[in-house]
């Protein structure tokens, strides 16, 4: 890592001075833990004109439920050590609280936020290097170069998504709150993304996730399965969030989204058929094959592609089968 270059920092008291600030030095980023940005920046892949640090922003940090609507909403800068022990996302949303929980180690969720992990940067074992390993290699189109080095014929950039909080709350419905010079506008989650690892948000430049609204469960279960090197710190070679709501011996609902195996998190369709159905070796046989049509991992990491789509798609398969015994069980009479 190199020592962190000069910039500007700004720690605004409103959302409003936010985006003031931001809109004053076009490629400023803003500030919430910076777990991923701050090092971004000490290895080179970024050099903003200055960073926005959102911390003395009041309102941003609420974990409420609507009186109206009965969703969770959370705040950007919740962070995901209080996401995980949070007795309301505990109670009504625990797969949310889990996902949490698999991010990094226990110092880096006292200081990441819900925000920060949906918009963390993509990644590729070919640019989350030193700069004189990308500088020996050749820089590659994500960092200055002209070629991406995973799929060279490519004309984008083929980095892989790696947030865990994605794949639980798009399997939840949830939608999030963009706010900008025009005012707030809340989007399905999926539209935050889009497949291109250099320009993997849809935020327009300057706006800023102030929140997470997540419906309520209405009796489906969910839950997150992350496959990695190592059990702590790692990001996800690839994560699987599955959901099942059951109607006696047949499926009612079932959804599964995947992260770390392209370049923005990935619902899985082809599900519908099983709706009606129990879980049974054809249920699964299904999930299996609707998993691995969807999940068509590169050489983004050290892992190989064949192993990251083989586990996908066998997590996957486990999860549900777990989520259709829980579901079962919270079925019982008591």
């Amino acid at each position: 890592m190199t020592s962190m270059p000069r910039f500007r920092l700004h720690r605004p008291t409103s959302t409003a001075d936010a985006l003031a600030a931001l809109a004053d030095a076009p490629g400023s980023r803003p500030l919430a833990g910076g777990t991923a940005l701050l090092v971004n920046i000490r290895y080179g892949l970024e050099a903003p004109p200055a960073l926005v640090d959102l911390s003395a922003i009041p309102g941003l940090d609420g974990i409420t439920v609507d009186e109206d609507t009965g969703a969770l909403v959370l705040g950007a800068s919740v962070t995901l050590a209080r996401l995980a022990a949070d007795p309301l996302v505990l109670d009504g949303w625990p797969v949310l609280a889990r996902a949490a929980a698999c991010v990094a180690g226990p110092t880096h969720r006292e200081a990441a936020t819900v925000a920060g992990n949906l918009c963390q940067d993509t990644r590729c074992v070919f640019v989350n290097q030193s700069e004189w390993w990308r500088a020996a290699n050749g820089f590659c189109m994500k960092a200055g170069g002209e070629t991406c080095h995973v799929v060279p014929k490519s004309d984008r950039c083929h980095a892989a998504y790696a947030g865990d909080l994605a794949p639980a709350l798009l399997v939840l419905g949830a939608s999030v709150e963009v706010l900008d010079g025009h005012g707030s506008r809340r989007h399905p989650l999926l539209d935050l993304f889009r497949a291109d690892g250099r320009a993997h948000l849809a935020l327009a430049p300057g706006a800023l996730v102030t929140a997470v609204i997540v419906p309520p469960m209405h009796g489906a279960v969910a839950g997150y399965a992350k496959v990695r090197v190592r059990e702590s710190i790692d990001f996800p070679l690839a994560g699987v969030a599955g959901l099942v709501r059951r109607d006696g011996d047949r499926m009612a609902d079932v959804r599964i989204a995947l992260t770390g195996v392209a370049s923005a998190p990935v619902p899985v369709p082809g599900l519908d058929g099983l709706i009606g159905q129990p879980w049974a070796e054809l249920a699964a046989a299904n999930v299996s094959e609707a998993v691995g049509k969807v999940c068509i991992p590169l050489r983004t990491t050290a892992a190989s592609p064949r192993y990251r789509r083989a586990v996908a798609m066998g997590s996957a398969v486990r999860l549900l089968g777990d989520l259709w015994s829980e579901a079962g069980s919270e079925e019982s009479p008591v």
